[in-house]
């Protein structure tokens, strides 16, 4: 089975850093999220991908080619964004006479049993139940727990399970015939072609669908929210020793520390992360995520992202910064 990975958003509930740096490349417990989702995907034997770049694509495309060069990959351009429909539509050529198709987005980590959800006999859709829908697509179930209807975003929403970015089409070509007729009627819902309308025109035309409930969903697109899947997936990790560092440190786990780093007379952790080749010096750190090549002297953090190849001299208490930033409040 081949695999769409839509990356091509900008991430803008998370700048300042992804000005410089796609969300799908932002680390998390020592690597990106692209790599959370490709791996699972790999270890359920998926081998051919369609990547759809947008924002910062030649970034992505680069880490793909670097880190995952053993697969088939194959790369779309949206440029221009005009919702996730248009998005896989754009995929039509390159998958033409694929009758199965799976689609996960590139900027979601989750916990399933993928093997079991591949092994699905209609469309399938991954959900889980959210407090408020009304930011989601959402699926409503008939009696038989099959999917009745789809809507996105809803305003009055009738049901509180919200698909979650992952998505087993058995009809592809159906979908594409669907996604085709929205594009050229232009039905769209708040302005964007959105892939939501595409399943649901299947299933007017007596497509079914049904729905595989996810253990947990970690939908890295807010602050907050990346630093609590950070603290989880480092949680997760097998715990290996305390890095070797004889400068006065403390390392409270669960930590994640980059290759070639410096750290002197610091109290790291818990729950964080520090990239490669980053330099951190009378410091203390905890529940944050801290990028490559970044430097910090004299500061307290908690609760904070730092980009890569940042610079932070002071006293502080709680930041989301870009890359390539220098602050000094010495």
């Amino acid at each position: 089975m081949k695999a769409i990975i839509p990356v091509a958003g900008a991430g803008t509930k998370l700048r300042p850093l992804t000005y410089t740096q796609p969300k799908p490349l932002i680390p998390v417990a020592g690597k990106p999220i692209i790599a959370y989702i490709l791996d699972q995907l790999v270890e359920a034997g998926v081998r051919e991908f369609v990547f759809i770049l947008g924002y910062l694509g030649e970034k992505i495309q680069a880490y793909i080619d670097e880190h995952y060069g053993q697969l088939v990959r194959h790369y779309v351009v949206q440029s221009e964004r005009e919702g996730l429909g248009q998005a896989i539509f754009l995929c039509h050529e390159l998958l033409k006479g694929e009758e199965e198709v799976l689609i996960q987005l590139g900027d979601t980590i989750l916990d399933i049993d993928m093997d079991v959800f591949l092994n699905s006999r209609r469309n399938t859709l991954a959900v889980r139940k959210v407090d408020d829908p009304r930011n989601f697509g959402v699926v409503e179930l008939n009696e038989r727990g099959l999917v009745s209807a789809l809507v996105e975003k809803p305003q009055f929403p009738r049901s509180n399970m919200a698909i979650v970015g992952l998505y087993l089409i058995r009809e592809w070509p159906k979908l594409i015939a669907c996604l085709d007729t929205n594009l050229r009627t232009g039905r769209k819902t708040k302005g964007e072609f959105h892939l939501t309308d595409g399943l649901m025109c299947m299933l007017e035309n007596n497509s079914r669908f049904e729905v595989f409930e996810v253990r947990n969903w970690f939908d890295c697109g807010r602050k907050e929210i990346l630093l609590a899947t950070n603290a989880t997936m480092l949680s997760r990790q097998t715990p290996g020793p305390v890095p070797e560092y004889s400068d006065g440190n403390i390392f409270i786990p669960p930590v994640s520390i980059g290759k070639d780093c410096t750290i002197q007379h610091s109290i790291i952790g818990p729950n964080v992360s520090v990239g490669d080749n980053s330099h951190v010096v009378n410091s203390i750190l905890k529940n944050a995520i801290i990028g490559n090549f970044t430097s910090l002297e004299d500061v307290v953090l908690q609760h904070s992202i730092i980009g890569n190849d940042a610079v932070i001299r002071g006293r502080f208490q709680s930041f989301n910064i870009g890359d390539n930033t220098e602050i000094d409040m010495v």
